[in-house]
């Protein structure tokens, strides 16, 4: 059984926040947003252009509320400006079975802590926040929002995230791609355990949808090195098939189908203007991160 954080706030990583506060984690397109922030907007205009009035929401700056807009309505609403946009991140956590695995932690655990670290860093440079789960039937999605309650709410979401029996990954994310309705960065995190033709098939669903998007492919140091000596019962854990045999007979054949699929999952999202990233849980968090976040600092030099 895997070690639950104590508070939702403790599956930060502190390290990581340490490690990465101040670098701007950049879009590397331009985003639609609605709030004023560190990426360029696909809308004409200044950076002090008037766009439009928005509900304001309980931790948001209060100094750009419109008094005069609630002398009328008694209602609280913020001035809204295009140009310089906040961005919209959507952080998707794959519940399939598999992602239970691991020798010191599971990859679930792993993946919980990369979202709550990373929503963190989004939120403390202004960018909108929101998460949902992948694989699972039961909906458990957070539109993106930026204020501080907000986070509270995701992290609490997160921490209550639990794998579960199914298997539903592919459509999970065609139904990402028709849910987030403006552009958003999506970050995905999963082991994408998977026919890699068909999570392709709905990465490009999502680019369609002119989303960003980010993989982050997670591994147990089993998975890549195949260390197994004895003889084993390797269990599927997606559909609970059992195999029983000899390391050393499937060794090689295993490795070179999991660099077959890793290298198809890379050039494949290369080739779609998508990102690609393999992480391993026995790194901590902040050197694993290392790579995503020094790409997307690159990505605000252009």
């Amino acid at each position: 059984m895997s070690k639950e954080a104590k508070q939702p706030f403790d599956l930060i990583d502190r390290a990581a926040v340490s490690r990465f506060t101040g670098d701007p984690l950049i879009g590397t397109f331009p985003m639609e947003g609605s709030v004023s922030g560190h990426h360029r907007s696909n809308h004409k205009g200044s950076s002090v252009e008037f766009a439009e009035y928005r509900e304001y929401s309980p931790g948001e700056d209060p100094r750009r509320l419109d008094w005069r807009v609630m002398a009328r309505t008694d209602r609280l609403f913020l001035k809204e400006f295009e140009a310089e946009t906040n961005l919209r991140c959507q952080f998707s956590l794959d519940c399939s079975r598999s992602m239970s695995f691991g020798e010191t932690g599971s990859k679930f655990d792993y993946g919980k802590k990369i979202i709550a670290t990373l929503a963190y860093l989004f939120l403390l440079q202004g960018d909108a926040v929101g998460f949902n789960l992948l694989g699972s039937r039961k909906r458990s999605a957070l539109t993106a929002k930026r204020n501080p309650v907000h986070l509270q709410t995701l992290l609490q979401l997160v921490q209550d995230a639990e794998p579960n029996q199914e298997q539903l990954l592919i459509p999970s994310l065609h139904d990402l791609a028709e849910s987030v309705s403006m552009r958003a960065l999506f970050v995905i995190v999963s082991d994408f355990l998977d026919e890699p033709s068909a999570i392709m098939k709905a990465i490009h669903h999502c680019r369609d949808r002119k989303h960003e998007v980010v993989l982050l492919h997670l591994f147990d140091i089993q998975e890549l090195e195949f260390i197994f000596t004895h003889p084993t019962c390797f269990v599927d854990l997606e559909d609970g098939q059992s195999l029983l045999t000899d390391p050393s007979e499937i060794r090689k054949e295993y490795l070179f189908q999991l660099e077959k699929h890793i290298s198809f999952l890379r050039s494949e999202c290369l080739e779609a203007g998508s990102f690609y990233y393999k992480l391993t849980t026995n790194i901590p968090l902040s050197e694993g991160l290392d790579a995503f976040v020094s790409n997307r600092k690159s990505s605000a030099r252009r």
